[in-house]
């Protein structure tokens, strides 16, 4: 079993950062990989950014890149999301979510591959 909680959540002006981070327990895999995604209201839940824990590969959406930065501390406990350059297209909450066994390396962005998921923390970028 895999438990993970975000942090970091809040509100923010248009242009500011925010790092988000998610504290992972129990047992993973080397070949697991580790994903943030996120829900806008009224939208479906959307890939944002993920890393694998062997080699920290990362893949972003082309939305966020160049803008956000996903990475992992060598003790693979915890997950983060580094925000930058905030804009109002950026509300909603943000997941920690964990692809436990991983599929040959690939970091992928469809949510029901993966088995595991945080509660969530509202991020909300004003204009």
């Amino acid at each position: 079993q895999v438990q993970l909680v975000e942090s970091g959540g809040g509100l923010v002006q248009a242009g500011g950062s925010l790092r988000l981070s998610c504290a992972v327990s129990g047992r993973t895999f080397s070949s697991t990989v580790m994903a943030w995604f996120r829900q806008a209201p009224g939208k479906e839940r959307e890939f944002v950014a993920g890393i694998r824990w062997t080699d920290s590969s990362t893949r972003y959406t082309d939305s966020v890149k160049g803008q956000f930065t996903i990475s992992r501390d060598n003790a693979k406990t915890t997950v983060a999301l580094q925000m930058n350059s905030l804009k109002p297209e950026d509300t909603a909450v943000y997941y920690c979510a964990a692809d436990l066994a991983g599929y040959y390396g690939l970091v992928r962005r469809t949510p029901n591959v993966y088995d595991y998921w945080g509660q969530g923390t509202q991020v909300t970028v004003s204009s």
